[in-house]
Order: C-alpha cells, then structure tokens, then sequence
C-alpha cells in the first residue's frame, strides 16, 4: 500500500469497530485507569499489562478501544487537557484576564500530571482529540475578542502556550525529582544552599541572585517568576496587536 494510502497512526482517525455486543471496558473506565497509574507511578509504569492488570481485564477488552500504548496516551493526553479553565470574553477588554485565566489553569495541570510532559511532542495526534480542539478554539476567541484577527490569533494562541509548556517543563521536572526524593522543597534547598553559594563566589551577579533568593520561598518565587514572564509575553501580544492594528 503507497505511504499516502497507510491509515494515520492515531486513536483519532481510526474507525471505531463496530460491536453489537456491550463490551466489557469503557473507554473513559480505560483512560481513567491509565491517568490514576499515570499520576501515582509516572510515564515509565504505564503498559498495557499493568493497566489490564489494574483494571482486572484481558487484552481483548481493552484492544477494543486502543490498539497499542500510543493510543492510550493519546486518549489520556486529551483527557488531561479538559481540565484546562476556558473562560468565555465578548469583551474587547477583558481577553488579557480570560488568557491570563486560562494560562494559569494550563500550567496548575500539567504540574498536577507532571508525566505529561515527556510526551506531549511524542503522542501522535493527539492534538486533534475533542478537549485540545475545544481548547484551541477557546484561546482562539479569547484573542479575537481583544482585536486580533484569526491569523494573529493562532500566533499568539501559540506563543503563550510555548511559553506556559516551557516553563511548566522545568517545573514539572522539579517537582518529579523532589517526589523522588522524599523531600520538601525547602528541605532540598537546605542542603543545596551552601554548595551552590560557593560555586557562585567568582560570579558578582549570580553570587547577588543567589543571596536574594535564599530569602524567599522557592513556591512563591516559581509563582512569582511565572507572572512575570507571562506579563511580559501578553504586553507583547498588546503591543504586536497596536503596532500591528
């Protein structure tokens, strides 16, 4: 079969079997499964044994909703992005709090599901699944109310969510070792303090930032440097749309 003919690799474009018979599975009981395994072990417990196993089902139950492991993320990647706030604006000065909404409710479920993001550049299409679409055209109109025509509106759409994405990777990352660690993050801190100082001492200004830093609380501080940054990412979104308008 030419490559232009091969089905897409995807739970989203593949024909759901047609069965006369109440199969055993849902498939929200298989995603709800799969995102508790998720949350509880990380990415690396999650297989299609274990989740049988957890479930209590044989492979044939589950097959008939997702062919392989790649499916399954895809349907649970989606699943997390419905918990995603999408506040409705007809307001032409009101989208900057709706984006700003909708970002920090963006960034509050990926920490909450930090597995996610090691897979969101590898889950297929999953970017066609029903809560990333009505996402996407949530953000869409949230930017066209503020006066940004559909084109601009897909750029800025994409550029806040890079960002969000980005600085949600690290912290996620954070967030996975201190789990792991069994520590606070005050407690870790304690103990990479003095190292850090020191490593510091010939670097006037990180030596200044580091000093700074240790007087402040690391949650807040994350808080803090994520507003920032996101202010600064929506007055250039305003000031592209001025200067653009």
């Amino acid at each position: 079969m030419p490559a232009d003919e091969q089905p897409l690799p995807s739970v989203w474009t593949r024909p759901q079997p047609q069965r006369r018979e109440q199969p055993a599975l849902s498939r929200q009981q298989i995603v709800s499964a799969a995102l508790e395994l998720l949350d509880a072990e990380g990415i690396d417990a999650l297989s299609m044994r274990k989740l049988g196993t957890r479930l209590n089902a044989g492979a044939t139950s589950m097959y008939t909703h997702v062919a392989n492991k790649d499916e399954l993320l895809e349907l649970v990647v989606d699943e997390v992005y419905g918990e995603i706030e999408t506040p409705a604006t007809g307001d032409p000065a009101g989208w900057r709090a709706a984006v700003t909404c909708c970002a920090h409710s963006m960034r509050a479920t990926l920490l909450r599901h930090p597995w996610i993001v090691s897979v969101l550049g590898e889950a297929g299409l999953a970017y066609l699944g029903p809560n990333v679409l009505r996402l996407q055209e949530a953000m869409l109109a949230m930017f066209e109310a503020g006066g940004f025509s559909l084109q601009a509106a897909d750029q800025a759409m994409n550029t806040l969510v890079a960002y969000v994405i980005g600085i949600s990777t690290s912290e996620a990352a954070w967030l996975t070792t201190l789990a792991r660690s069994g520590q606070s993050e005050q407690e870790w801190a304690d103990r990479l303090w003095p190292a850090a100082e020191q490593a510091v001492q010939g670097y006037p200004r990180l030596r200044k930032l580091y000093a700074v830093q240790r007087t402040q609380g690391l949650n807040s501080t994350r808080d803090d440097d994520f507003d920032t940054g996101l202010e600064s990412v929506l007055h250039g979104l305003a000031n592209y749309l001025t200067n653009d308008g």
